[in-house]
């Protein structure tokens, strides 16, 4: 520089800003009274609920939903899937008064999720399933009440009396058991039922081994000593009803466990299973548990409406495909008529926009409500739901999507398809 360009110094004049400007832009946040309470507010994501409910549960219950067979090589590429995905938005296009909601079946739910079917809920928390499908009922979602689930057919309609229930049926080798649950789920006004295929024969869930939690259960002295440790847990479990197969109750002989085990494991489970059912049952029918195209065609074309694209959640077979990398192939082979919804590995709301653009009607949660479960009871079931709503109408509005029905293959890529796209990238 040849010369110092001359400039007014600057002022530093300074006042004290009053209180009613301070209260402007600093905005204190009232308490939150109640350590439930705000452990469910501090959670943001499925991550943290499954980060509260390690925390409040008892090792052997956390592992139970938290785990899954072998090696668990399928549970994490359920996973890992999602996280594949890349989204593609619309620019320019108009977001506003956004509608999550959906057709499923001839009702409007009010976005494409179901509550999924899970075992032992009232082992997890003392609510159990009746919470579930309370919550389900109050935002206007099918919630599937299983066939080992730990609240009666009967009692989980009284606690959600205009929801939309499906039932799970794990036929039995027992035809006056199949028959019973059947019956008594028409009786109850459920209006679908998910047939399960894949569990011909239990699969291996090593963490349960470990704990002792088994069928019948073998708990070790270092899994007693962790319950122990978690007296809340404890003091709900002895408090409330004992916890048994509620919807089994009425079956002749009064089961153990282990009987059930015998029961519901069947290895001569074949497609004649289907066709009773389909001949039987006057609802929708889906069948839970397919993971190939040619599966899903034939079972369609049997009678079925529709296939749960599943994998148990990685509970079964291990190193099975992921359920969203094989959902493409799937939706193909069954046409646009039928009924496709979509399990495993679905931990955020971007995970059930990528499976709506992909060919799911709707997905299907298990494990993303147990963790609020766990963490908070019926009020965790709650905050489960509001956290995947949120994330889910916030990715279609950053795509440029305002209705869940214009959600297409445009809006993402799984690795492949984006290269062959993009040649290059």
């Amino acid at each position: 520089m040849t010369g110092k360009i001359p400039l007014a110094r600057v002022s530093r004049a300074r006042q004290f800003p009053k209180w009613s400007q301070i209260r402007e832009v600093v905005q204190f946040k009232k308490p939150t009274f109640g350590l439930t309470a705000r452990r469910l507010e501090n959670a943001l994501t499925i991550e943290h609920l499954r980060r509260a409910a390690r925390r409040t549960t008892p090792r052997s219950v956390f592992d139970y939903v938290d785990g899954a067979a072998e090696e668990e090589i399928t549970a994490a590429r359920n996973i890992a899937a999602y996280r594949r995905v890349t989204l593609r938005p619309d620019a320019l296009h108009p977001v506003a008064e956004p509608e999550l909601g959906v057709d499923l079946f001839g009702k409007r739910i009010a976005m494409p999720l179901v509550f999924a079917p899970t075992g032992y809920t009232r082992m997890m928390h003392h609510h159990g399933e009746a919470a579930v499908a309370r919550v389900a009922e109050h935002f206007g979602v099918p919630y599937s009440l299983s066939t080992v689930g730990t609240t009666s057919i009967e009692d989980v309609r009284a606690a959600a009396p205009g929801g939309d229930l499906w039932f799970q049926l794990y036929r039995t080798n027992d035809p006056a058991t199949n028959e019973l649950l059947v019956s008594r789920a028409e009786a109850a006004g459920y209006s679908t039922m998910l047939l399960t295929v894949d569990t011909s024969v239990a699969g291996k869930r090593l963490k349960d081994v470990v704990n002792g939690l088994t069928i019948p259960p073998t708990l070790t002295a270092r899994t007693i000593l962790n319950i122990s440790m978690f007296p809340a847990w404890w003091y709900n479990k002895l408090t409330t009803p004992g916890i048994g197969f509620a919807s089994l109750s009425g079956v002749e002989g009064n089961l153990s466990s282990e009987d059930v085990a015998r029961t519901l494991f069947d290895p001569g489970l074949d497609f004649a299973a289907l066709e009773w059912l389909r001949e039987r049952w006057p609802g929708k029918l889906l069948v839970k548990g397919i993971t190939t195209p040619e599966s899903a065609r034939e079972v369609v074309r049997r009678g079925a409406d529709g296939v749960v694209v599943s994998n148990h959640g990685g509970r079964q077979l291990d190193r099975s495909a992921a359920t969203l990398d094989v959902l493409p192939a799937v939706r193909a082979a069954v046409g646009a008529e039928a009924t496709v919804i979509i399990d495993g590995g679905i931990r955020h709301g971007q995970d059930i926009v990528a499976a709506r653009a992909l060919g799911a009607d709707a997905a299907m949660v298990g494990r993303a409500y147990l963790y609020g479960i766990m963490a908070g009871g019926q009020d965790g079931a709650v905050r489960a739901y509001e956290i995947l709503a949120d994330e889910y109408q916030r990715c279609m509005q950053l795509l440029g999507v305002r209705r869940s029905e214009d959600l297409g293959e445009r809006h993402v890529a799984l690795p492949r398809a984006w290269s062959a796209e993009f040649p290059g990238t």
